[in-house]
């Protein structure tokens, strides 16, 4: 009996462990950046490569815990950014939008598997939930801030730059998901 309740306390500090390295990953990731509107970074990669290692569960909360440090003013988002300022931003829809995206690839992880073609499929409606999220916030706190523009615009500024980058980025992490799954165990 004992010897079970040491394996299940050494799972949760595996897990613990985990969610932390994967939550510094992601700042990470969104560190290498390069300026604009809203910054090109590599957070989408490091989102899609902690659901596909961590899984549905552990990942979320890596990413809640990555936004978390964000808030409390821990410079972890792109270009070194941090605060409720940085959420309450132009681009923190995208942020906010990386937890509903692990959210639902948690989803269709629990429903479906973690087979190659639903991680892929999971990963590129991730994205567009992220895209859909951070557009519909843009939009608002740019209204709100500097007038009305229009989707065509924002779509423009937001999301057709990064289709490519971003498709880039998933056909990356399902690279690095399935050469890593060996060492990394769920």
């Amino acid at each position: 009996m004992e010897n079970i309740k040491s394996v299940s306390q050494i799972h949760k500090v595996q897990d613990i462990v985990y969610i932390g390295l994967f939550a510094a990953f992601i700042a990470i990731c969104s560190w290498i950046a390069i300026p604009a509107t809203v910054p090109f970074t590599l957070q989408t990669m490091g989102i899609f490569i902690t659901v596909g290692l961590l899984g549905g569960k552990r990942a979320t909360i890596a990413i809640f815990v990555y936004i978390l440090l964000g808030i409390i003013g821990i410079p972890v988002f792109a270009s070194f950014s941090s605060g409720l300022g940085a959420i309450l931003g132009t681009s923190g829809g995208y942020i906010i939008g990386f937890l509903f995206s692990a959210l639902f690839m948690w989803f269709i992880e629990s429903v479906f598997g973690n087979r190659h073609f639903i991680f892929i499929i999971s990963m590129l409606i991730g994205l567009l939930i992220c895209y859909s999220f951070g557009t519909f916030w843009f939009m608002m706190v740019y209204t709100q801030t500097t007038g009305p523009v229009a989707l065509s615009v924002v779509l423009g500024w937001c999301v057709i730059p990064f289709i490519i980058p971003d498709l880039i980025k998933i056909a990356l992490s399902f690279l690095c998901v399935n050469r890593l799954k060996k060492i990394i165990k769920k």
